[in-house]
């Protein structure tokens, strides 16, 4: 972890790497800075953490999301009882009023305070401390942390709890962990001197601390955005969320990137989207090239080419971009037939179509038919077309776009992909983060999955909430088979079934598969089969314990039934013409006149 005498340094890089800290437009040079020189002191872990629980510690909303998961919070207090350093925080020390605040899972009433610190670096390991340690904020996920005893280690919630598994908050309480021994922990009496030891490690834990104060905002800005340029750096949604966080006042109530994104699923069922897809969106909607210099996107000063929407401020550019936003996925689901974020191919997609539905909020149904025959020529064809490099796809897609012309860009995104061949993904490998596999998973959920149980379609609401935030459909992707097959074999998409139902026994896929439930009829239990790339020769093939015919004849069913989707969807032998009233039927009119003058009327 980087120490903060080397960020000390780092703040006063010399004047030719001056070019590296644009900041809302201008540069950030010069020998103006902090007005005096940040203090270094230390606190005793016990002492910070309270101070967290009683409202002194706030975490700047400009601040990245808390992003740490169960084993950063393990790996955290290990290095604290074994001694280590876990790196220093920056605290901005500044008035601040009473207010309700939000660290990790606390809720918190903080009072007015003359010095109340805000956390400038250091937020993923104080939001850690204050919630494991905290009874309420141990509850929640990745802060339910105990300390086995008997192992001595650090440990995420055991299913099953032993006698020496103590909770890190009566661990760290002295009151509490006396009481704890005298009930629940009397089986393991003979280990008190080990929980002592860890409790006074941790409450005794020196972590050293940098303050700062400074009245300037843009200051600290400056300083948060030169932090994040070294080490791990932050992603382009973090940083643009920072240059943009306006006054703390008002933050709760103001959008945001990760507010988008939270509104855009909850609205959608479509998932949550990150915060770089949804920043991309929002450049896109605003101008041709989401990759551009996002530091000047709010202010004129240093940019080429004005935004499109150029009256408009942050906030109405947020809420318009979500809107857009929201008809695109509505777009994908409805006719493109990509129900969850977890089955779109490429994020870049999702970006040129937020730019199209921006512009264009309720095209043409020719239109539409156009857009959808280019997500899967894309989808399908996009690789070879673009040469692999998808970092580009956004960019060139979204400059076909233009404002005002709906035809042009429809015909002119058509274009990019006149070049494409059609292909079929493999189905020899299957892998949920893949794109074959989500084309594939899309194929399948056009066959609308059955349960095997009911042989009651699963809907889109079934889909939604067994994925929920997903990146990928891995839970829903089932394996048929774990073990039994050769390592090519357990690849093979036919060893996958797609079922996005609770219900279901997933455990005893195999013997649901081979026979036909009781409950339902023939009639009913062929659909079943049908809707997930089956047949009767495949559940015969179970019942006799084949595993290679059922591959053999899975793969095949699933190999035809893909080429029809992907025909249907890409429509490969169809003409990209435009809708009628785009034609120019005076122009035809004029080559089908007859003779004048003795001359034919001429095609060509």
């Amino acid at each position: 972890m980087r120490s903060d005498a080397k960020l000390v340094a780092e703040t006063s890089l010399p004047r030719e790497n001056d070019h590296i800290y644009r900041l809302r437009g201008t540069m950030t040079t010069g020998t103006t800075g902090l007005e005096t020189q940040p203090s270094a002191t230390t606190y005793e872990l016990g002492d910070l953490v309270a101070q967290a629980w009683n409202g002194k510690v706030h975490v700047p909303h400009f601040q990245r999301e808390f992003r740490w998961g169960t084993t950063d919070v393990l790996r955290l207090f290990d290095s604290i009882v074994k001694g280590y350093p876990i790196g220093n925080l920056l605290l901005w020390v500044r008035r601040t009023p009473e207010r309700s605040i939000t660290l990790g899972s606390l809720k918190i009433n903080a009072p007015a305070s003359e010095e109340a610190f805000w956390v400038v670096d250091g937020q993923q390991r104080i939001t850690s401390l204050a919630n494991a340690l905290h009874p309420e904020g141990h509850l929640h996920e990745p802060f339910s942390v105990y300390y086995d005893l008997a192992e001595r280690k650090f440990i995420s919630q055991p299913k099953y709890r032993e006698p020496q598994h103590i909770a890190l908050p009566v661990l760290f309480d002295l009151k509490r962990l006396l009481g704890w021994f005298r009930t629940e922990g009397e089986a393991v009496a003979d280990l008190f001197d080990e929980a002592e030891r860890v409790a006074t490690a941790l409450r005794q834990y020196k972590v050293p601390a940098y303050l700062v104060r400074q009245d300037d905002l843009d200051v600290l800005t400056d300083i948060f955005d030169r932090m994040n340029n070294y080490g791990k750096r932050l992603n382009r949604a973090e940083i643009f969320s920072a240059l943009y966080a306006g006054p703390e006042e008002g933050a709760q109530e103001r959008l945001s990137l990760s507010r988008i994104a939270d509104r855009v699923a909850a609205r959608t069922g479509f998932g949550t989207i990150d915060t770089d897809t949804v920043l991309a969106s929002i450049l896109a909607r605003r101008g041709p090239d989401p990759s551009r210099d996002i530091r000047n996107e709010f202010t004129s000063a240093g940019r080429r080419i004005a935004p499109e929407f150029g009256d408009e401020d942050q906030n109405t550019a947020y809420a318009e971009g979500e809107e857009a936003l929201v008809r695109a996925i509505e777009f994908l689901r409805s006719q493109a037939g990509v129900p969850h974020i977890s089955l779109l191919v490429y994020r870049a997609l999702l970006v040129v179509m937020t730019r199209f539905f921006a512009h264009f909020p309720d095209p043409e149904p020719n239109t539409r038919r156009l857009l959808r025959r280019l997500y899967w020529r894309v989808a399908v064809s996009g690789p070879a077309v673009f040469k692999g490099s998808f970092t580009q796809v956004s960019r060139v897609l979204s400059a076909r776009i233009r404002k005002g012309d709906e035809h042009g860009s429809i015909m002119g995104l058509m274009d990019t992909m006149t070049d494409a061949q059609p292909s079929l993904p493999t189905i020899e490998r299957f892998r949920t983060n893949e794109a074959a596999a989500k084309i594939i998973l899309s194929a399948w959920w056009a066959l609308r999955p059955r349960s095997l149980v009911t042989g009651l379609p699963v809907d889109a609401q079934d889909l939604s909430t067994l994925l929920a935030d997903q990146k990928t459909a891995a839970t829903a992707a089932h394996v048929i088979f774990p073990r039994g097959l050769t390592a090519q074999q357990v690849l093979y998409a036919g060893n996958r079934l797609f079922l996005p139902a609770t219900e279901d026994p997933v455990s005893e896929i195999p013997t649901l598969l081979a026979r036909r439930p009781d409950s339902l009829d023939d009639e009913t239990w062929d659909s079943v089969l049908a809707s997930h790339a089956m047949d009767r020769r495949t559940s015969q093939a179970l019942a006799d314990g084949d595993r290679e015919a059922f591959l053999q004849v899975r793969q095949e069913i699933i190999r035809e039934q893909l080429s029809d989707f992907l025909l249907r969807m890409a429509e490969w032998d169809y003409e990209d013409t435009p809708s009628l009233d785009h034609l120019d039927f005076d122009t035809l009119d004029e080559l089908d006149e007859p003779e004048q003058d003795g001359k034919p009327g001429q095609l060509f």
